[in-house]
């Protein structure tokens, strides 16, 4: 499975940024984000089964990002919505092969997409 993530930019706090991730080869059970500021670990945002009916996401983006995956499809987007300077971060699309009782644990993904730059700042 290869992942090409894009869709990162510059965007102002308040603002909206829609990322993409394409996915290619064997149909992953779980894709979904995370992200690592300057200086932090890598972190979980949100992720999504492959069917599209099960989604999950940190406290710290409940209700402003909605993760989304189209049926019968292999891409998966994130939607961001009221930004702040504290969304700053690269963020990566990730992949799993497997059901597990657990989505945020980035040591369980087994593939990993190229970072994306997100920047919020006036």
């Amino acid at each position: 499975v290869q992942l090409q993530a894009s869709g990162g930019g510059l965007v102002q706090p308040g603002g909206s940024l829609r990322l993409s991730c394409a996915a290619s080869g064997r149909t992953p059970y779980l894709m979904g984000w995370f992200r690592q500021a300057p200086g932090k670990e890598r972190g979980f945002v949100a992720a999504i089964d492959w069917s599209g009916d099960s989604t999950f996401y940190a406290d710290s983006v409940k209700g402003r990002f909605t993760i989304s995956r189209p049926s019968g499809t292999n891409t998966v987007s994130l939607q961001m919505n009221s930004l702040k300077p504290e969304d700053t971060a690269v963020y990566y699309c990730a992949a799993r092969r497997r059901y597990l009782a657990t989505q945020t644990i980035a040591d369980e993904y087994d593939y990993w997409g190229q970072g994306t730059l997100v920047t919020v700042s006036s």
